[in-house]
């Protein structure tokens, strides 16, 4: 594995893909203490490499009385309880110059949306943390481009980048994953498939963001088979009365069942290589 100066993380020495999962949005402590306490124990069964993931606020929404954030300081000392209870560690996403070194008090990788991964000053806080910087693919990039959002890190001397693929717009309201893509990302850094995201259904009419989570399985089977280096979940004991996307979200009751299968597809795919 490259890219993996982060303290707390376990099965280094495992050949599965690693995991970030966890809520899309801090809501409180018990609800987060609850889904990593879940994810760490299937995780450690299963020797996989495992980051857990909260958004402290959520800046991009839909409509302006979308949920966005229990506080930005109370969210990320949450993040950093959920690391120290569980020796496991934390990802958080950020929007703004600002965010980058706050949030890099209380986590060990920053995440930069879709949206924003062509905003260079954003980029270069975040790799001037020295913390890992998730690179999230924009919705509307080609995998080619991506390069471009890693130099940006890398020339500051920042070398601990991944990409996570998280769809392509397809129309006003679906997304698409291109797997030819994931191949020609890993020529640049490690490539994480958002699984979770990439069955969003935006742009609906109600300004709440829709989603297809029964076609999880499938595209999460579809990455480990095409060799991604992470798989990115997002998931939840309630999806239903999750307060940001539910509607895309694993029930947190399943993830066993699944992790169990993509961890045993992993180690077949690894064998055909």
């Amino acid at each position: 594995m490259k890219n993996f100066d982060v303290p707390n993380l376990k099965h280094l020495d495992s050949k599965q893909f690693f995991l970030i999962a966890g809520p899309c949005a801090i809501e409180g402590e018990e609800m987060a203490l609850r889904i990593a306490e879940k994810l760490v124990t299937i995780t450690d069964k299963y020797k996989i490499p495992y980051f857990f993931k909260g958004s402290f606020k959520k800046a991009n929404r839909s409509r302006v009385d979308s949920f966005t954030g229990i506080g930005d300081e109370k969210a990320l000392k949450i993040l950093r309880k959920v690391s120290e209870t569980f020796s496991v560690p934390t990802l958080t996403d950020i929007h703004k110059e600002s965010d980058a070194a706050l949030a890099a008090e209380y986590v060990d990788a920053l995440q930069i949306p879709a949206f924003l991964v062509r905003q260079t000053d954003l980029l270069i806080a975040a790799a001037e943390t020295g913390k890992v910087v998730n690179l999230k693919k924009g919705q509307f990039m080609s995998p080619e481009s991506m390069q471009f959002a890693v130099q940006k890190v890398s020339e500051v001397g920042n070398h601990k980048s991944w990409i996570t693929e998280r769809g392509s717009m397809f129309g006003y309201q679906d997304l698409v994953i291109d797997y030819r893509g994931i191949p020609t990302m890993k020529q640049y850094a490690p490539v994480v498939l958002d699984v979770t995201h990439s069955l969003q259904q935006p742009n609906q009419s109600s300004g709440v963001t829709g989603g297809r989570p029964a076609l999880i399985e499938s595209m999460a089977k579809a990455g480990v088979a095409i060799g991604v280096d992470g798989l990115f979940i997002e998931t939840h004991f309630d999806p239903k009365n999750a307060k940001s996307d539910g509607a895309n979200m694993l029930d947190l009751e399943k993830a066993e069942g699944l992790i169990s299968k993509l961890a045993r597809l992993r180690e077949v795919s690894l064998e055909l290589q």
